[in-house]
């Protein structure tokens, strides 16, 4: 039998070049299963060593964070288990459940959001290449909803301008594909112009976004640049990538869009993920019904 850290390599390599699984998922099954091999010193754990395990996630980490690096951990056994590697799976004789708290979406406050972008495009002078990026990343993080792994991965063969507006083409978590539309003349404006700046480093390296060293930019740049106008507008939010897209989410939930557009929108692959923003535009509901709903139309008395 294999020692368990061949058998992890073997699975890392099969997950990258045969099931394909994404970059960030691959690298999330790396660190969650080095670390389960370091804590068990190599060896093939038993019951009790498993156990001992997880009290030591539960004792070190978020209940979220541990239900990720238990479920990398038996998606390994599993797979082995499939594979008849193993006649005895120990995870099949542990009762696990772990509750984690659900947080909410936190979403940015409109007023912020329009401070940010005004900052950036009163920033812009002809030929300030790298403010004109940056407001085509608040942009886009506002108007798509956009993982910003997502953002940073688009290429001249995923963001497409046409005579109707523009096109982006996003393979999201677990390889699910979808299509963004966005036909705002200002936004497609400044795509357009965006395009002709960069026009050689897209066509020479395929990539959309740049840093100042003409690489592809990085998740952590995306989060340097909202630092930058936050900084810059005074404002003490602490606002990350993500948050765009939650309040991209809660925006359509709010205008009244049906949840199951969203949950298209977004590419998430179940509804209940999606239904989370309900939660968050509660308040918004209570109006909206308050507004529409034909008994708000009538009038009797006594």
């Amino acid at each position: 039998m294999l020692t368990l850290s061949d058998s992890i390599s073997q699975y890392l390599e099969a997950a990258q070049y045969e099931r394909k699984l994404s970059p960030d998922t691959l690298k999330a099954y790396r660190i969650d299963l080095r670390q389960f091999s370091e804590f068990v010193g190599g060896k093939w754990p038993d019951k009790e060593l498993l156990s001992l395990y997880i009290k030591y996630l539960n004792g070190n980490f978020a209940p979220r964070t541990v239900k990720r690096k238990l479920a990398s951990i038996r998606a390994f056994y599993h797979e082995l288990e499939f594979n008849e590697m193993i006649m005895d799976n120990p995870f099949q004789k542990l009762h696990i459940r772990i509750q984690a708290p659900q947080q909410l979406p936190r979403v940015i406050p409109e007023q912020v959001v329009q401070d940010l972008l005004k900052c950036a495009y009163d920033a812009y002078l002809p030929g300030h290449r790298e403010v004109l990026r940056d407001i085509v990343v608040l942009e886009l993080l506002f108007s798509t909803g956009l993982r910003v792994s997502e953002l940073c991965a688009l290429s001249r063969d995923t963001f497409l301008l046409d005579g109707i507006g523009l096109r982006l083409l996003v393979n999201g978590k677990g390889r699910r594909e979808r299509i963004l539309q966005i036909t705002t003349p200002e936004i497609i404006q400044l795509v357009q112009n965006y395009c002709q700046e960069f026009s050689s480093e897209i066509e020479t390296y395929g990539a959309i976004l740049y840093n100042r060293q003409k690489r592809p930019l990085s998740p952590q740049s995306v989060r340097r640049i909202i630092k930058k106008y936050l900084n810059t507008i005074g404002s003490t939010y602490h606002i990350t990538p993500h948050m765009f897209r939650h309040t991209f989410a809660t925006s359509l939930l709010e205008a009244g869009l049906d949840i199951r557009y969203i949950q298209s929108l977004l590419g998430h692959s179940s509804i209940s993920t999606t239904q989370i923003y309900t939660h968050v535009s509660a308040r918004q509901q209570t109006i909206l019904l308050a507004e529409k709903h034909p008994r708000g139309r009538m009038s009797f008395s006594f």
